[in-house]
């Protein structure tokens, strides 16, 4: 009995009355077409049984099952360092193996099709937020996701972890403040994702609250260190009055750009300019002096998705959609030496480090 001939991606076409080209790229989740086109593709494909080069479209059964893949833009940074160790520690533990994938812009090799074509079990993507056509196309496969840190929302409701942005943001204003600060410089970050708003509300919102009359300047960079420097000496420039300055960064390495402007305009930290970041990479404890900053439990945050993740491959429901893991205030040497008020309650944590 001869065997069936496998589908082709030009029969998937035709019976979708599109290109062959639409008709990869609805498949890849990728390319810019009307969700009417994609969704008609990918009837198509289901009705047909097709595969991608002759290889399973959904996840085996058998020993691949256990193959997590977390997803990020890039790796090998002091963010996506910490969130590996944990999740990595966390997979192991419950028998899991660690794959790590990175987005790429080509449109033909979009992550949802290579994760799709090894069968992994699950997916954590962190820092993105999938698009409908990357989301469908997990779920047609039946692989479950998470979400790390989503920089928005989802179009569809999706179990996430992520941290107390909003919180963080509250507890540096109340630190700058118990330190003596009347005026202000935020940094905050271009794009504005959804975290970079939570802590950007979040300082504002103190301010008002405990210091109505201060001054704020809001300045903004790509969330590097040399656009901060070339914000925060704008900023230097335009912001008068006396007394110390308290300038938030919403993340540790703008903070570190910050130094650099700080010390190019003939100024010191602490003395002058009391600086806070978020983050807590391990980078900044390596300043001079010491970054005071928001530690998020990176490493936490890694191994909660695991966890929460292989709860959904085996079953059981998630306790919450989305979970919130607390931030803590790390007091160092960029403030330090005018600490002395008692810790905001607003904090869930503060610890004193040299």
């Amino acid at each position: 009995m001869p065997l069936p001939r496998r589908v082709t991606l030009a029969r998937v076409a035709e019976e979708a009355g599109v290109s062959v080209s639409t008709a990869s790229r609805a498949l890849r989740g990728r390319g810019d077409m009307s969700a009417d086109t994609r969704a008609r593709v990918l009837r198509a494909s289901a009705a047909l049984g097709y595969t991608f080069a002759g290889e399973s479209r959904g996840r085996p059964r058998d020993s691949a099952a256990g193959v997590i893949d977390l997803v990020f833009g890039h790796f090998h940074d002091p963010y996506t360092d910490e969130v590996v160790a944990g999740a990595r520690t966390a997979a192991a533990v419950l028998r899991h193996d660690l794959v790590l994938t990175t987005d790429r812009s080509d449109a033909e090799d979009d992550w949802p099709h290579r994760i799709r074509t090894r069968g992994s079990a699950g997916v954590i993507v962190g820092l993105m937020t999938p698009t409908t056509a990357q989301l469908a196309l997990m779920r047609e496969a039946g692989i479950r996701l998470v979400l790390l840190d989503p920089p928005s929302e989802a179009h569809a409701p999706l179990p996430s972890i992520r941290t107390t942005d909003r919180v963080g943001g509250a507890a540096a204003a109340d630190h700058l403040i118990d330190c003596g600060a009347r005026r202000f410089i935020l940094i905050g970050g271009t794009p504005s994702y959804r975290f970079g708003r939570a802590r950007v509300d979040g300082f504002t919102s103190a301010v008002r609250r405990r210091a109505p009359d201060a001054r704020v300047l809001r300045v903004d960079g790509d969330w590097g260190a040399a656009a901060a420097a070339r914000a925060a000496a704008r900023a230097l420039r335009d912001l008068d009055g006396h007394g110390p300055i308290g300038l938030f960064a919403c993340n540790d390495e703008m903070a570190a750009g910050a130094y650099r402007a700080i010390a190019d305009a003939g100024l010191e930290v602490p003395r002058d300019v009391l600086v806070v970041g978020f983050d807590d990479v391990r980078g900044a404890r390596w300043l001079h002096p010491p970054l005071t900053t928001i530690r998020q439990p990176l490493r936490e945050m890694g191994a909660a998705a695991v966890r929460m993740l292989v709860r959904g491959i085996e079953g059981k429901e998630p306790a919450a959609q989305g979970v919130e893991l607390p931030t803590a205030l790390v007091v160092r040497g960029s403030t330090a030496h005018r600490t002395g008020a008692p810790a905001s309650s607003h904090q869930p944590a503060r610890t004193l480090e040299g």
